[in-house]
């Protein structure tokens, strides 16, 4: 009976052991966030906020600029988490992409995911995307935070599923002129819950006027033309902000703070004369020149 006492013991602090193992990998492992972004909500809510609409016809709303301020301030809530990546669900008839989408898809560390669009321009399937993705990436312990943007009661099974498995979800909402835009249901199920406010969407998005620059002989620039713009910023940065906040801005490369982004697209239209919204691929080219000067003073 002793020998049984003893094996018993054995086996006991055997399993301690694995046990204390594995908590320890565990604690070395880095947290892992994900943003969920309803664009249906995101142009509804921040179209009305801003330019006083929600017709998608009526405003521009730069995309790639709102996507990388949603990844800065992911970055500032979640410090010592890394992202998986940004989910971005929108509707489209047929699922083809649009031109838009089809540019926000070739963002890095972004992956579209569509709905169909009905003949009232309605989405169709979202709300169970949103669902499957947060399912299964909190069920393979993909993701610990989930900050999810959106405002619809049907999301409510997707923020459960979520935390069926462990997972944390964080809604953030867009600030209403009036009354609410997420349901209150929605809001009772989130770990927690923030108000992005109307300084937040100002910079990305603006009532459809008069095209600012380009008209109609302008010409559109090249790629070099744009980098080398890029880099003709980033000397001025740093020349006025030194290098001291030159190794703040380092690490969080290739991401720019949304602030220090907004300037340097705007200040760049003014050098080009062109306007470059919606220009995905020259935004990027503004970028690596303005990094790629910045890396070569470090």
């Amino acid at each position: 009976m002793n020998d049984d006492l003893a094996a018993l013991g054995a086996r006991i602090d055997r399993t301690n052991e694995l046990l204390q193992r594995m908590l320890a990998e565990v604690a070395k492992t880095p947290s892992t966030h994900a943003i969920f972004v309803d664009a249906g909500y995101l142009y509804a809510a921040a179209g009305r906020l801003v330019a006083g609409t929600e017709d998608r016809r009526a405003f521009d709303l730069d995309a790639e600029g709102l996507i990388e301020a949603f990844i800065d301030k992911a970055r500032t809530i979640f410090a010592d988490s890394r992202l998986l990546r940004v989910y971005w669900y929108d509707g489209a008839r047929r699922r083809i992409h649009t031109a838009e989408q089809q540019s926000i898809a070739e963002l890095p560390d972004v992956k579209v995911r569509l709905g169909n669009l009905n003949a009232n321009n309605q989405q169709k399937g979202v709300d169970s995307l949103i669902r499957s993705d947060l399912e299964s990436l909190a069920r393979h312990r993909a993701i610990s935070d989930a900050a999810l943007i959106g405002g619809d009661e049907d999301l409510v099974s997707a923020v459960e599923a979520a935390q069926g498995y462990g997972a944390r979800v964080h809604l953030w909402g867009i600030e209403a002129p009036e009354g609410r835009n997420q349901a209150e249901p929605l809001l009772w199920e989130v770990d927690s819950q923030r108000t992005l406010e109307l300084d937040f969407f100002k910079p990305y998005v603006s009532r459809r006027t008069t095209v600012v620059y380009e008209g109609p002989s302008a010409a559109r620039p090249t790629r070099e033309d744009v980098r080398f713009v890029g880099a003709q910023i980033a000397a001025k940065w740093l020349a006025a902000r030194g290098r001291e906040a030159l190794t703040d801005l380092l690490p969080g490369h290739p991401y720019l703070p949304g602030s220090v982004d907004q300037d340097l697209l705007v200040e760049a239209e003014g050098l080009l004369q062109y306007s470059l919204r919606g220009q995905s691929d020259l935004r990027r080219a503004l970028r690596d020149g303005f990094w790629e000067h910045l890396q070569g003073q470090y």
